[in-house]
């Protein structure tokens, strides 16, 4: 079954990015991606990306110019004119009502096959899938660093219940399934 997850690292206080969006606190940590709630494992369950714009632009301006980092196709979510990359699987849109990223979550879904959906980047976005029921699972890695300001982890209630919890490199990880009201508490 299709699940839709967010998957990303954040300081100890809640910020997945600086106020200038930068990642240079987590890009210093060290990690195994092999290693226990690893990168590897995770992105091989992976069959379709939504993507925020502010994280399109930061792996612009950090991956390599000419070549998309990932395989599964990719929907960012933006009001802005981006540019893509040529050959890769990338669909823009200014999705950003309840009822419209309800529409795109179906394309994600369906695109996914029996894989997963996986939220990338930016707080504000998986809480919109969270605010239409459509987030399933979150999972973090927390570094020990605190920023004191930039972007939120989840910049809105979400009620979890934790599934597993795993030391990894600097990181405790923890994944947590979406509660959706009038569930298990």
């Amino acid at each position: 079954m299709t699940r839709t997850v967010y998957y990303t690292a954040t300081s100890l206080d809640g910020f997945i990015a600086t106020e200038d969006h930068s990642l240079d606190w987590l890009l210093s940590r060290r990690s195994d991606p092999a290693g226990p709630m690893g990168y590897e494992a995770f992105e091989k369950r992976v069959g379709a990306l939504a993507m925020g714009a502010t994280t399109y632009l930061w792996v612009q301006e950090h991956g390599e110019r000419d070549a998309w980092p990932y395989t599964a196709p990719t929907w960012v979510f933006t009001h802005r004119e981006l540019t893509g990359y040529p050959g890769a699987d990338i669909r823009f849109t200014a999705a950003d009502t309840p009822h419209a990223v309800a529409g795109v979550h179906a394309q994600l879904v369906a695109a996914a096959g029996d894989r997963d959906v996986w939220v990338v980047g930016g707080g504000d976005l998986a809480g919109q899938f969270a605010d239409g029921g459509l987030l399933d699972e979150v999972v973090v890695s927390i570094a020990p660093v605190t920023l004191g300001g930039g972007a939120p982890l989840l910049p809105r209630r979400v009620e979890l219940a934790r599934t597993e919890e795993a030391v990894n490199g600097e990181f405790v990880c923890v994944r947590y399934d979406v509660v959706r009201p009038g569930g298990p508490s």
